[in-house]
């Protein structure tokens, strides 16, 4: 028998992946399946859970076929998911009540705007560390309990279950046997108290959600059930869970406070681990749980960028670049240093520190001698920027934490290494960028590595991420300073 694997489920807005990997972290098989989302009403998205399921086990087995490894030396599984997303299912039968609400679902909107009017938004902030928003999954049970016949009645009988999408898949995999979610899943509910560390009474109160719905909370590292024998053809136990920003927070090997890490993909998250200290925002950040590993929590502060990844697409589809994010990078990468046009692409609003959801885009400081090279490269600066806000938000909320800061950076945008030295050169801190783009997988079998006992901590779990490549600014603080003001400057022109 060779070194231990560890198996990674990775259960996405829009796909469903599998990696094996070896304890050395290296992986050895991969497989994925694209998921449907489906649009019954404007605002409205919902996946089909039994969808979800079944992809969960199809890339399982043939993440595990394709290896040529064998079943038996995998000694963990690990769950990472779309964290928000929420399933109502019958204890009885397993099958779900109505379809999956996606965190992107805004059904709830006016359910939020009462609240908020009422309020409630210090308190639930207090509580929580979250605002109030359709985002968050609270609501959304609700929703789900008063609008399908019955429901609200049979869960208060105690007949239903319900969870995010990490529950739902172990509730399956375990053969209907395991009800359970971990910290940081918990953390994303508007349900959960995230000093006590326990599903909130006056939460549950004031969302209208019956606590015997709720599963039960377990550390990141821990014993989750195990997978039935006909998914693999032996049982696994599951032994590691987080929601993926927290995940991919861990496979990034931010386990200490100042450690952070952004994700650009079609947006941008952006977490910084603040210890266990939790901190308060005074910028109107997230306060979430990083980790909780044998008993010991982990706080994070997270800022979302609306428009990332999105704002390059807009270069291709509605500006004519052709040739995808390559196009736009080379085009871009000929635009005249001392240019001063700024975009904002605010196409859905801003995201925090700002929360304009009425923002609009625009582009300034055009010249006669500007062109479509100077506007790709200040699109591309506009997802730093936004970034920037955010660094500049967390600085002031959590300022110990910022003593040594570096920024370590994965996702689809990351994978060009001129864009990520824009990263460090805008921001003025050192980058790190992920050698190895899935660490949202890698996160969750570390977790599961810890909890299996194939690592003796965390510390240990995390030095076999690969090498990151370390980027330095080199720019003087002039250019960056200025080019920041012209952003700042531009930032009134769109809001609301």
């Amino acid at each position: 028998m060779g070194q231990p694997l560890i198996l990674a489920l990775d259960q996405g807005t829009t796909s469903t992946r599998a990696i094996l990997f070896q304890a050395d972290g290296q992986p050895v098989g991969d497989a994925s399946r694209p998921l449907r989302q489906s649009y019954p009403r404007d605002g409205w998205v919902e996946h089909d859970a039994e969808e979800i399921y079944a992809a969960c086990v199809g890339v399982l087995r043939d993440a595990v076929e394709g290896s040529g490894r064998d079943a038996a030396d995998i000694a963990a599984l690990g769950v990472t998911n779309q964290r928000e997303t929420v399933v109502v299912w019958d204890k009885a039968t397993g099958r779900p009540i109505h379809p999956a609400i996606v965190w992107q679902d805004r059904r709830t909107a006016n359910v939020c705007d009462r609240l908020r009017a009422e309020g409630h938004e210090e308190r639930v902030t207090a509580v929580t560390g979250l605002l109030i928003d359709p985002y968050f999954s609270g609501a959304k049970i609700a929703w789900i309990l008063d609008k399908v016949p019955g429901a609200r009645a049979r869960a208060e009988a105690g007949e239903l279950l319900c969870g995010t999408i990490d529950t739902w898949v172990i509730w399956r995999l375990t053969g209907n046997k395991a009800h359970v979610t971990d910290a940081t899943n918990a953390s994303r509910t508007l349900l959960f108290d995230i000093q006590t560390q326990d599903w909130s009474d006056e939460m549950l109160a004031l969302l209208n959600v019956p606590r015997a719905l709720l599963p039960t909370v377990l550390d990141c590292a821990a014993d989750f059930g195990q997978v039935t024998p006909d998914v693999l053809g032996r049982p696994l136990p599951i032994r590691g869970v987080a929601g993926d920003q927290q995940a991919a927070l861990m496979g990034q090997g931010c386990i200490r406070p100042g450690e952070m890490k952004v994700t650009y993909g079609t947006g941008g998250f952006m977490l910084v681990n603040t210890g266990e200290q939790r901190p308060h925002s005074a910028s109107r950040l997230l306060t979430t749980v990083a980790a909780r590993v044998a008993g010991k929590v982990s706080y994070a502060l997270e800022g979302s960028i609306f428009v990332a990844g999105a704002a390059i697409q807009w270069l291709n589809e509605g500006l004519g670049v052709r040739n995808g994010p390559r196009g736009a990078e080379a085009l871009a990468r000929t635009a005249r240093e001392d240019h001063a046009v700024v975009v904002v692409p605010a196409f859905t609003g801003l995201g925090a520190p700002w929360w304009d959801a009425e923002a609009r885009g625009g582009i300034f400081g055009l010249t006669r001698d500007a062109g479509a090279a100077e506007i790709a490269a200040a699109t591309f600066d506009s997802c730093v920027f936004q970034g920037r806000d955010l660094i500049e938000a967390m600085r002031a909320d959590a300022p110990s934490a910022f003593e040594n800061a570096a920024l370590r950076v994965d996702g689809g945008m990351a994978k060009s290494a001129w864009f990520s030295q824009r990263l460090a050169d805008l921001t003025g801190l050192p980058v790190h960028r992920a050698s190895y783009q899935e660490t949202t997988a890698l996160g969750a079998a570390l977790f599961a590595g810890v909890g299996a006992g194939v690592y003796a901590s965390v510390e240990e779990a995390v030095k076999v991420r690969p090498e990151a490549e370390v980027l330095t600014p080199n720019v003087s603080v002039n250019v960056r300073e200025e080019a920041y003001a012209r952003w700042l400057d531009a930032l009134p022109r769109v809001r609301s």
